[in-house]
């Protein structure tokens, strides 16, 4: 048998690193590979906005329970709630608060202020009508269902009457002799969504609903959940996280 020559000796064993390090290369990628990320928005008014007294909304709990259970993915939950919005307002600023940011999942949540009739200022109906509200909602599905993203729609939580809340609104067509009177057309309007998310087959968080429930076991009171008549606090904020994070879960997940 002829010994092998140094060529022989490279032909055989050049190839053979060549190869080790390929693979070599192929692991240290995928090793390093960039995780996943997710990207959620919650869209609303100032019941989904940050808010003075407020230790964490129900986006930031999103984003602390969604990165502690990462399952190796990255979840960015973004607020683009605003206070004082309907969702005309919402409509105005969907390509820059919402669609710019390309987003996987959208949390929407209007209805306080579109229901709302400022009698105050002598108003007789409400700031944007049912039908134009549902039409809006619909727009917002719509225009992210075209871009790949998906949707969770909430209906506003009730009202309650506090005492600023019964100052500035407790006049006819409300009653303040009804625990829920402010809900005259907000209870309508959270109907719309249920209605919407039927329809659309959208995810659906019955916030409204979740709040009356809790109302309803005893030694409990919604006003535990909105000190000022129609924000949630902690408490509230907490409740609607942990009704989301599933929801918000599977969605994810469901892209991947």
């Amino acid at each position: 048998m002829k010994p092998l020559s140094k060529s022989n000796i490279k032909g055989i064993y050049l190839p053979f690193l060549f190869c080790v390090f390929c693979v070599f290369c192929g692991l240290s990628s995928i090793k390093g590979e960039t995780p996943r990320t997710f990207r959620v928005v919650a869209f609303g008014d100032s019941t989904t906005a940050f808010r003075k007294g407020i230790n964490k909304v129900y986006s930031q709990r999103l984003q602390e329970a969604l990165s502690s259970r990462g399952q190796g993915y990255r979840f960015e939950v973004y607020n683009a709630g605003v206070r004082g919005h309907t969702t005309r307002d919402g409509r105005d600023r969907f390509e820059r608060d919402v669609l710019a940011r390309r987003p996987d999942l959208v949390i929407i949540q209007f209805g306080l202020n579109d229901s709302c009739i400022d009698v105050h200022r002598g108003e007789t109906g409400p700031r944007v009508a049912q039908t134009d509200y549902e039409q809006n909602l619909v727009y917002f599905i719509s225009g992210l269902r075209e871009r790949g993203g998906g949707v969770i729609l909430m209906t506003p939580n009730p009202g309650r009457w506090s005492d600023a809340v019964k100052k500035k609104w407790g006049k006819p067509p409300y009653d303040t002799g009804d625990p829920m009177g402010f809900n005259l057309l907000n209870r309508k309007y959270a109907e719309s969504v249920r209605r919407v998310a039927r329809e659309m087959k959208v995810p659906l968080i019955d916030v409204y609903r979740l709040f009356v429930e809790y109302d309803k076991k005893e030694g409990r009171s919604m006003d535990e959940l909105l000190p000022d008549g129609m924000h949630p606090n902690d408490a509230g904020h907490r409740m609607i996280a942990r009704a989301l994070l599933p929801i918000v879960q599977k969605e994810l997940l469901s892209r991947k």
